[in-house]
């Protein structure tokens, strides 16, 4: 048996030696062979439809990091791995191909408060090495346990040696407020030099949780200063806490900020941070309305939009004219969050039903 946590190379040197066996089941009953084992590892069966502890779990090394602007940028890497992408309510999964050489991660923040970007206008990896274009991708919005909220998908290369990758960031269509009103309007392009080594991505640890397939998750990475995208401390949070509750395995967080609050506009605020479960990491993209119904009939109903705040982070809200003491606010999710999912998030998070506090 392997350790709980080992590198690639000696996971797959136990694979052709037969020897390997995990908390999920030993490889040979899981079909497993020296060939697929790095590009299929063992996948939970009877996943539950939530968050739960990947029967694998794999770590990741450091490109490098810079800024473009207002936004702070790393790229990461880890070796190429499955992830599930979301079109509205259906999944795909998007399996390893032959010639994926490296899963490469960016991550975006705010160099001025340290916190995640979860950005609506898309980013796109452009590899360059000597020769010119090597590969242009688009990055998914990701959530992954170990990794956080971060933008990635497995990339082809021309084989080891340097290489240059061009980052492009979109502009911000989001609602900003606070200090983030006008930022991150324009494109900004950041550049990072890195050099591929296959012993360099062979050495980044593969974990095999003794929890795995159990409600749960796993602790995300913390690399030198690079943000996660965990959503702000419920008690950070500005305006009065009318509720937590789960749906869907998702949290949400509900407050009301008080009329007077000029970001806002005269109305009383009404806004939602959702996170996930155990690790606390900001959900972004979701399609979600409120209705506030007072003595049984509805008094207001509207969309809840994203939005940017530096106190409240990455939010849903509405200005809600008139609401009172003992109103019901009941938020309904018409669209689960756009974004693709690494194990143990793939099947959570797609049937989110009502929550519902009290003013």
């Amino acid at each position: 048996m392997t350790p709980p946590s080992t590198t690639r190379r000696a996971f797959l040197g136990s694979v052709a030696a037969g020897g390997i066996a995990g908390t999920a089941g030993c490889l040979g009953t899981l079909g497993f062979s020296r060939q697929s084992a790095w590009r299929d590892p063992p996948l939970v069966e009877d996943r539950p439809n939530a968050v739960y502890v990947p029967a694998v779990t794999e770590g990741m090394g450091m490109y490098g990091r810079t800024t473009a602007g207002r936004y702070g940028v790393a790229l990461t890497y880890s070796y190429p791995h499955r992830f599930w992408t979301l079109s509205g309510r259906e999944t795909a999964k998007t399996v390893v191909e032959a010639d994926d050489d490296v899963h490469l991660m960016v991550s975006l923040w705010d160099t001025e408060t340290e916190r995640v970007l979860p950005l609506d206008s898309g980013v796109t990896i452009e590899i360059r090495n000597s020769g010119g274009v090597v590969t242009q991708e688009v990055a998914y919005p990701m959530l992954s346990q170990t990794m956080g909220l971060h933008y990635g998908s497995n990339y082809v290369l021309d084989g080891e040696g340097e290489y240059e990758a061009r980052v492009q960031v979109g502009g911000v269509s989001l609602r900003r407020t606070g200090a983030y009103a006008g930022a991150f309007e324009s494109p900004a392009t950041a550049t990072l030099a890195f050099a591929f080594d296959t012993d360099d991505l062979h050495a980044v640890s593969i974990s095999r949780p003794e929890s795995a397939g159990e409600r749960g998750a796993v602790a995300p990475m913390e690399m030198d200063g690079v943000p996660v995208g965990r959503a702000l401390a419920v008690e950070s949070l500005p305006g009065r806490h009318l509720g937590s509750e789960n749906a869907g395995d998702a949290v949400f967080e509900v407050f009301v900020v008080d009329s007077g609050d000029g970001r806002f506009g005269d109305d009383p605020y009404l806004y939602a941070s959702a996170r996930t479960p155990h690790n606390g990491i900001i959900i972004p993209m979701m399609g979600l309305e409120g209705v506030v119904r007072r003595d049984g009939e509805v008094a207001w109903e509207s969309t809840l939009q994203s939005g940017l705040d530096p106190d409240l982070g990455y939010h849903y809200g509405a200005s809600v004219p008139g609401v009172r003491e003992g109103d019901e606010v009941t938020i309904t999710t018409t669209v689960p969050p756009q974004v693709a999912r690494h194990d143990g998030y793939e099947t959570a998070f797609l049937e989110i039903g009502d929550v519902s506090v009290r003013v």
